[in-house]
């Protein structure tokens, strides 16, 4: 079933979107040669114990970390170790802070050090992808068009997405109805309305890669290890548009298309 927000549950989502954007601003100037990734999400127990939250991945089905830190070819559901982050990878943090009961969502790619033009122009184009998906979030378009937008503006660039992940409903669950695939044809799918909440994530890696699962029943992989990146926002549909929910002020929310 698809909840319509109302306005006391839409003021709650925005503190749970102001305490998760404040953890990327803390990721921003965190993520560098030489962190480990259990000290990374040592931070975001520090922010949401700090704001009166609490992480909204930590024991959820079980997953063990406070948030999820995909390294390199992990696409996602990455579990936070003793790594040490190197020159030139590249780090996606999937977050998430609950509060009072209502969630916020958000992934961001980070490249550490000095990393090569392959990995700046997947993170380049990943993060377009997801403001192009944006676009679409308005009342009366459909599910259909944020996936075809993003799909379309990501293989021209020569990417892939998976179908078997996929962005998705936001409020007092962490997942709720509808799915929101990266993929989608115009003019199918749920029709938008004014008061749902949605976490829109375009994940990319290379055209021909395959994902695998790890023995770790958690992270997924790319199988010929081709680098992935993961841009995620938790959005309000409002009368006329969308409001980001979980926006970094530290950070540029511009397509670069």
């Amino acid at each position: 079933m698809i909840k319509i927000k109302s306005p006391r549950e839409i003021d709650l989502m925005r503190e749970a979107g102001r305490v998760t954007a404040m953890i990327h601003e803390r990721m921003q100037s965190e993520v560098k040669v030489g962190v480990t990734l259990d000290s990374l999400q040592n931070i975001i127990k520090q922010v949401v114990e700090e704001n009166d939250s609490s992480a909204s991945f930590y024991k959820l089905y079980d997953f063990p970390g406070y948030g999820c830190f995909s390294l390199n070819e992990e696409v996602i559901h990455g579990i936070p170790d003793h790594r040490v982050l190197k020159d030139g990878d590249v780090l996606s943090v999937d977050v998430g802070a609950n509060y009072k009961g209502y969630h916020g969502d958000s992934a961001w790619t980070y490249p550490v050090g000095n990393v090569s033009d392959e990995a700046k122009h997947l993170l380049l184009h990943t993060k377009a992808s997801l403001f192009i998906g944006l676009e679409q979030v308005k009342p009366g378009n459909r599910i259909g068009d944020i996936g075809y937008a993003i799909q379309s503006y990501l293989k021209k660039h020569g990417y892939d997405v998976p179908r078997e992940y996929t962005g998705h409903g936001i409020g007092s669950d962490l997942h709720e109805d509808p799915y929101v695939p990266n993929y989608g044809v115009k003019g199918t799918g749920v029709k938008l309305r004014e008061g749902m909440t949605l976490a829109i994530e375009p994940m990319a890696y290379a055209m021909g890669a395959k994902l695998e699962v790890l023995d770790d029943d958690w992270t997924v992989v790319t199988n010929n290890k081709s680098l992935s990146a993961h841009f995620e926002h938790t959005v309000l549909v409002t009368k006329d548009g969308y409001e980001i929910l979980t926006k970094n002020m530290k950070e540029d929310h511009t397509s670069n298309e």
